[in-house]
């Protein structure tokens, strides 16, 4: 890639705005071609201006920056989304990587990561700051737990309190086989193979009281 990295930057705060300009305006190949308050007019800019990367906070007001980085991708496929806010949640991650960013930066970054990130997202490198990195690391390596329906939490509540399979089936107005099935689906999600077993590992996960 040749020639400066024209990017835009969105943040409902100007002076978030300003101080990452002056941080930027030290890089020589780095441009800033546009600023934006809000979303809509992220996605606005990003069509004026055609830029490298779009630098988005994430909570602004009217369209926030998962919403404009989605509406960015689907309308822009040549310009890159860093994320750059102070919140690392795993729901704002995911909601923000699953939209298709490709960089997610907290706002405690240095010049030095800030620049180099620009850099790497506009050659479509995946960007995670240490602390985001080590979060989705994390939730990647937790084993997965589905679900269990309203009738399955029904279902497996009975059982807790100590119901054979007819009483659960006549306090749930359900039939005896059809508590059966829902049991044999509790326990292929639960992965396990008895009642009792049932009972502690869903509620060591918090599933039941």
């Amino acid at each position: 890639m040749t020639g400066r990295l024209r990017i835009i930057l969105a943040d409902d705060h100007s002076v978030m705005r300003a101080g990452v300009g002056a941080l930027l305006a030290a890089e020589p190949d780095i441009e800033i071609v546009g600023e934006a308050g809000d979303g809509r007019e992220a996605v606005r800019l990003a069509g004026l201006h055609a830029p490298d990367v779009a630098l988005l906070d994430l909570r602004m007001p009217g369209m926030d920056g998962v919403a404009a980085t989605a509406e960015i991708g689907a309308r822009h496929p040549g310009t890159r989304v860093l994320i750059l806010t102070t919140y690392d949640t795993d729901t704002e991650i995911e909601r923000a990587v699953e939209a298709g960013a490709v960089g997610y930066l907290l706002k405690d970054a240095t010049r030095e990561q800030l620049a180099a990130a620009i850099r790497a997202a506009a050659r479509g490198e995946t960007v995670l700051a240490p602390r985001v990195a080590q979060k989705l690391v994390a939730r990647m390596r937790a084993p997965v737990q589905a679900a269990l329906t309203a009738r399955e939490a029904q279902v497996l509540r009975a059982v807790a309190d100590g119901l054979t399979n007819a009483e659960i089936g006549a306090r749930l107005v359900v039939a005896e086989a059809t508590v059966k099935t829902h049991l044999l689906r509790i326990f292929a999600k639960l992965d396990v193979n008895d009642r009792t077993r049932a009972v502690v590992v869903a509620m060591e996960r918090g599933l039941l009281p």
